[in-house]
Formats: C-alpha cells, sequence, structure tokens
C-alpha cells in the first residue's frame, strides 16, 4: 500500500488509495471469487465473505494470509471503494438500505476499474509534466483522458451501468504507451534481448543483478522470475504479471505504471527502492 493516502492530482476529491473506514466492506461483498491457493472458500460475487463482522470488518484481517486468504491480501480497490460510499451513494450503507444493495454491488467494480485507469492517467500526467522527454503532442494526449474517466467515475449508477469500459482502454492504452515510450527512449546505453518484450513468457526467469533499464516489459509473464538486484529503472511493468516475483535488492525507484497489486503479489524486502507514491506490503520480510 502507499505510504500515505494519494488523490488523483489537483483533485483532492478523487482517491486513489483505499480508505475502508470510509467504505462498506464493498470488496468483501461485492466481489466473487473461487476456492484456490488465494482464497480458502468459494464465495458468489453479491454475497458477504463469512469472516465479514457487522461493523464491516474482517475478522481474520491480522491473519488473512495464515487463514488461506492470500487473495485479499494482494487487492486494492484504488479508492473506488470510498467512492461508491460515499460519493455515489451518499453514505448509505447497503445494509442499512437493502433496497441499494443490488446497485452498490453492480457500481463497485465498474468505478474500481475507472480508478484503476485513474492510477495509470496520474502517472502519466505526472510523467508528461516533469520530463522533457515527452512531446507536447503526446502530453496532449492525457489530459483530456483524464478528464473523461473523473466524469465517468462520478457519474450515477444509471450512468456508470452504461459506461463503455473497452472503449475507454481503447483511447487510454496508446496514450500510456506513447507515454512510456517517450520517456524510455531516454535512457540510453543499454542493450536488451530480445527476450525482453511486451508480454513475453519470463515464468521463473532468472534475471538477477540485470541492467533492465528502459525496457518494456509490459503484460509479460514474471511469475516466480527472481529479479534480485535488478535495476528495473524506467521499466515498463503495466499489466506484468508478478506473482511470486523474487524483488530483493532490484530498483523499482522510476519503475513505470507499478501498482500496489503487483507488489504485494511478489516478494520483497527493506533493500527494494520503490517509486515515492508506493511503499513494502506489509508481508514483506
Amino acid at each position: 500500500m502507499p505510504a500515505v493516502p494519494l488523490h488523483l492530482s489537483g483533485r483532492p476529491d478523487v482517491p486513489l488509495t483505499a480508505d475502508c473506514t470510509q467504505c462498506f466492506a464493498l470488496c468483501c461483498s461485492a466481489l466473487g471469487f473461487e476456492r484456490s491457493s488465494d482464497f480458502a472458500h468459494d464465495k458468489p460475487a453479491g454475497e458477504p465473505c463469512r469472516n465479514l463482522a457487522t461493523d464491516f470488518s474482517c475478522t481474520i484481517h491480522a491473519r488473512l494470509r495464515s487463514s488461506g486468504y492470500r487473495g485479499c491480501t494482494v487487492f486494492d480497490c484504488f479508492g473506488a471503494g470510498q467512492q461508491v460510499a460515499q460519493r455515489t451513494f451518499g453514505g448509505r450503507s447497503w445494509t442499512d438500505h437493502p433496497e441499494l444493495r443490488s446497485a452498490t454491488f453492480t457500481a463497485f467494480p465498474i468505478v474500481r476499474q475507472l480508478h484503476e485507469v485513474l492510477w495509470y492517467l496520474d502517472e502519466a500526467q505526472r510523467l508528461a509534466d516533469t520530463s522533457t522527454a515527452v512531446p507536447g503532442d503526446i502530453r496532449a494526449l492525457v489530459g483530456p483522458l483524464v478528464a473523461e474517466t473523473v466524469e465517468l467515475a462520478q457519474l450515477d449508477p444509471a450512468g456508470l451501468a452504461a459506461v463503455d469500459l473497452d472503449g475507454l482502454r481503447g483511447r487510454v492504452g496508446p496514450a500510456l504507451g506513447a507515454v512510456s515510450g517517450a520517456v524510455r527512449n531516454g535512457v540510453r546505453g543499454v542493450r536488451l534481448s530480445r527476450r525482453l518484450a511486451p508480454g513475453a513468457d519470463l515464468l521463473g526467469a532468472d534475471l538477477t543483478g540485470r541492467d533492465l533499464r528502459g525496457a518494456n516489459l509490459r503484460g509479460a509473464y514474471l511469475i516466480a522470475a527472481d529479479l534480485s538486484g535488478a535495476d528495473l529503472r524506467w521499466v515498463d511493468l503495466l499489466g506484468a504479471d508478478l506473482r511470486d516475483a523474487r524483488l530483493h535488492g532490484a530498483d523499482l525507484s522510476h519503475a513505470l505504471f507499478l501498482t500496489p497489486l503487483q507488489l504485494a503479489a511478489a516478494a520483497g524486502d527493506e533493500s527494494t527502492r520503490l517509486p515515492t507514491r508506493l511503499s513494502a506490503p506489509a508481508h514483506w520480510g
């Protein structure tokens, strides 16, 4: 989780990190999961978790991982929970107002996806504003997309149900790629293997100590890869699967489009260098 609560740049009314005290346990009720190594039991979407207390707290929060709920510890709503609870439904909970239950549970996953898009766009905006490598025509792409996504996330329940998420992602993806490409092109002197490419299968790969600066590993499969001591500055990690990847001593201080979920799914320690808006997960050794 980030060290401090984050909001969209210039928009303190748009949260990008979760505040569970302002939510009604929507991740524990609206979403579903299947029994697996990440979850100890099946839970259909719309059914409250068996570990959910009446005050919306988790009865096993302190021992989630040891109790078989690792999946809960790697989830992040990007602030969508409190956005839906406090703004979309005006602080009215689905327990006190059962008539809002269906609409609340429908709205949450939509807003959660919109806030994830905003997480990426916020970083792209920061990069565009601070990096001389990003030309004006690319910089101009980001602002309108931020405004559009904020507007969508603040729609009423009926409006949210009609949001075209695929269409939005189809416009946002190229803009993020353009920002990433401009920034990474400024990293010189590093010769990268053809194997290090978007969507690459790097399952269990030994990349210890490698200088990977400027690589495009968007959507790459880095499951159980050993990245200990690797230089991952300016590496595009959007959508990369970092489950059980070893990040001990790795430098991710300027990694691009890294999320709390990716960090929580990986393994690291106090020697792992992270971007300023992220901090090490509580379960890291």
